[in-house]
């Protein structure tokens, strides 16, 4: 059952109650779906049959072909990667809190922090003139570094009238 939700251009948050016991809280951040890949798949396929346009047409090497053919192979998995679909947070105050990463492909990443070893969470924000970016890390007990609740997504707050003065006033950011 969906709690609360709320979208922008380029992510949707929900906040999930699936579970009977109201004491464990779910959050997904859900990546829309762009056009972009569109963009890279039909440049690859431009340079493809420019390559094969100087082969038949121009009488060039066919290992132009085959290097083209290599340049759009990695164009398309540079651009495209791993694309993150969603990610979630699910919180057990008993037990501790588990991190999930779901890709596009199907694969799934999970990691639990118990909740022994978590010494405080950290909003991390940086503050540009034209937006507010924050991200939400866990210091964890034993470990060097914070752990990144969201690690590929990037939220982002543009200032407005409205929320200009708490961004440029302290270090308190995006209420």
């Amino acid at each position: 059952m969906v709690i609360f939700s709320i979208s922008n251009a380029r992510y949707t948050y929900v906040h999930d109650q699936k579970y009977p016991s109201k004491d464990v809280d779910i959050h997904h951040i859900v990546s829309r779906r762009s056009n972009a890949k569109y963009l890279v798949y039909a440049t690859a396929l431009l340079v493809l049959a420019c390559a094969l346009y100087l082969y038949v047409l121009k009488g060039k090497s066919i290992s132009f072909v085959y290097y083209s053919l290599l340049f759009d192979i990695f164009l398309v998995k540079l651009l495209l990667g791993k694309p993150v679909k969603k990610e979630s947070v699910v919180i057990m105050p008993a037990f501790g809190v588990q991190l999930e990463t779901h890709y596009v492909s199907g694969k799934v990443i999970r990691y639990f922090v118990p909740i022994d070893n978590i010494l405080k969470p950290v909003l991390i924000e940086c503050v540009t003139p034209v937006t507010c970016y924050w991200t939400l890390s866990l210091i964890i007990r034993g470990e060097s570094e914070m752990v990144l609740v969201f690690k590929s997504v990037l939220l982002e707050l543009t200032p407005t009238s409205e929320n200009v003065g708490p961004c440029l006033e302290g270090p308190v950011c995006c209420n």
